[in-house]
C-alpha cells in the first residue's frame, strides 16, 4: 500500500500538468497557425493544432525535475529527448525534409548513449551471447532511432499513438518493477501520466494532435526505457520490448517493404498503414479502429508479461498472435496483393477466405460520411 501511495505523485503531477498545458498549447498553435495540413492521406477535417506534444514534453520534464534527483541517465534522456522534441517541433512548424529530421534523431540518440550510457552491453538471442561493443552499440543506436520513427508513423488517427504509447509505457514500467528497476518505473509513471493528461483532448474527435514533436519524443523515451529495463536480463534482449511494441514495429517494417516492392521511396507516405486498412478498407470506423488497436497492443503486452513469468505459456500466446497477424496481412494485402501463401492454400482446400485487394484504401464515400458526422 505504501508503495502505491508513494507512486501516485509520479503519475498525478505530470497528468495534471498536461491537462493544464494542452489548452495553452492549442492557443499558441492557433496564434502561430501551426495546423495539421489536409491531404490525400489524412482523415481529419478543419484546422487542428498539431503541437500537443508540447504539453506532454513540458509535463514530463517538470515532473522529472521536481521528483527525481538528476543523474547521468536522466540527464542523458532529458538532453537527448529535448533534441528530438525540438527537431519534431520545427518539423511541425516548417515541414523539415526527411534528412534534416533524421539528423535531429541521430544527434539526440548519440547524446543519450554518450551522456546517459544508455545502450546494450550484451545481446542475448537464442543460445548466442553477443558482447562485441561495436555490434551492441549499433543495435542500440538503430533501436532508438527505429522506435522513435515507429511511434511517429502510427500517429495517423485520433488518440492512436498516444493510447498505444500509454499501454506500452505502463507495460514496460510494470516489467521494470518486476525486475527491480525503480528508474524504469518512475520514467514510465511520469510519461504515462503526461500522455493520459493529453489523451482526453486527442481522442476522436480530436481537438489537438500530438504532432511530430510529441510522437517522436514519446518514441524516443520508450526506446530508452526499454534499453534500461531489459539490457541486463537473461531473456532474449529486446525480445520483450519488441513484443510490447509489436504494432508500431510491425506496421513500420511492413510499410518499408510495401513501398520498396512498389518502387516507392521509404519516406514516401501512403494509405497502407494498419489503421488505414482497418478504418477505411474494412470500414470499422475511426473509434472502433483505435480501440481494436488498443486491444491488440494490450494482448501483445500481456504476452510479454506472461513470457517473463512463464516462457512456455508465453511462447504459445505469441505463436497464436503471430499466426493471426500473418492471416490479417495476407487477407488484406497489406504487404502486397500477391502475398498470401498460407491463405491461398486454405482457399484452394475450402474456398475460403477470399482475399481483399492490396491497393491503398481510398474510400471517398466513407470519408465524406466521416466529415458529415464530425461536422
Amino acid at each position: 500500500m505504501n508503495l502505491v501511495i508513494g507512486a501516485i505523485p509520479y503519475f498525478a503531477i505530470p497528468f495534471l500538468l498536461s491537462l493544464i498545458f494542452v489548452p495553452i498549447a492549442k492557443r499558441i498553435g492557433f496564434a502561430l497557425g501551426i495546423y495539421a495540413q489536409e491531404n490525400t492521406r489524412t482523415v481529419h477535417h478543419g484546422k487542428i493544432v498539431r503541437i500537443g506534444g508540447v504539453a506532454i514534453y513540458l509535463a514530463f520534464l517538470i515532473a522529472i525535475t521536481l521528483l527525481w534527483s538528476a543523474d547521468d541517465t536522466i540527464n542523458g534522456i532529458l538532453i537527448g529527448g529535448s533534441i528530438i522534441f525540438f527537431g519534431g517541433l520545427l518539423d511541425d512548424m516548417y515541414d523539415l525534409s526527411p534528412k534534416i529530421k533524421l539528423l535531429f534523431q541521430i544527434v539526440g540518440t548519440i547524446l543519450v548513449m554518450v551522456l546517459g550510457n544508455i545502450y546494450l552491453t550484451d545481446f542475448h538471442i537464442l543460445s548466442f551471447d553477443i558482447s562485441n561493443p561495436v555490434i551492441t552499440i549499433l543495435i542500440s543506436f538503430f533501436w532508438i532511432v527505429g522506435i522513435t520513427n515507429a511511434i511517429n508513423l502510427i500517429d495517423g488517427l485520433d488518440g492512436l499513438s498516444s493510447g498505444i504509447t500509454t499501454i506500452v509505457t505502463l507495460t514496460i514500467g510494470l516489467l521494470g518493477f518486476f525486475m527491480g528497476r525503480r528508474d524504469v518505473c518512475i520514467l514510465a509513471l511520469c510519461l504515462s501520466g503526461a500522455i493520459l493528461g493529453f489523451l482526453p483532448y486527442n481522442f476522436h474527435p480530436a481537438s489537438i494532435f500530438v504532432g511530430d514533436c510529441g510522437a517522436q519524443f514519446m518514441g524516443f523515451t520508450i526506446a530508452c526505457m526499454s534499453l534500461l529495463g531489459f539490457k541486463t536480463t537473461a531473456i532474449i534482449t529486446l525480445g520483450l520490448p519488441i513484443l510490447v511494441l509489436f504494432i508500431p514495429i510491425g506496421d513500420t517494417l511492413i510499410a518499408i517493404l510495401r513501398r520498396r516492392l512498389k518502387g516507392q521511396k521509404i519516406s514516401e507516405a501512403d494509405r497502407g498503414h494498419l489503421h488505414h486498412i482497418l478504418m477505411i478498407k474494412l470500414q470499422l470506423g475511426h473509434r472502433r479502429t483505435v480501440i481494436i488497436l488498443y486491444i491488440v497492443t494490450a494482448l501483445f503486452a500481456l504476452a510479454a508479461i506472461l513470457t517473463y513469468f512463464d516462457p512456455r505459456k508465453g511462447i504459445w500466446m505469441i505463436l497464436a498472435l503471430v499466426i493471426g497477424t500473418e492471416f490479417f496481412i495476407e487477407y488484406t494485402g497489406m504487404l502486397n496483393p500477391k502475398w498470401h501463401p498460407v491463405l491461398s492454400v486454405l482457399n484452394r482446400l475450402t474456398g475460403w477466405p477470399k482475399m481483399l485487394d492490396g491497393e491503398d484504401p481510398v474510400d471517398t464515400k466513407y470519408l465524406e460520411q466521416e466529415k458529415e458526422h464530425e461536422s
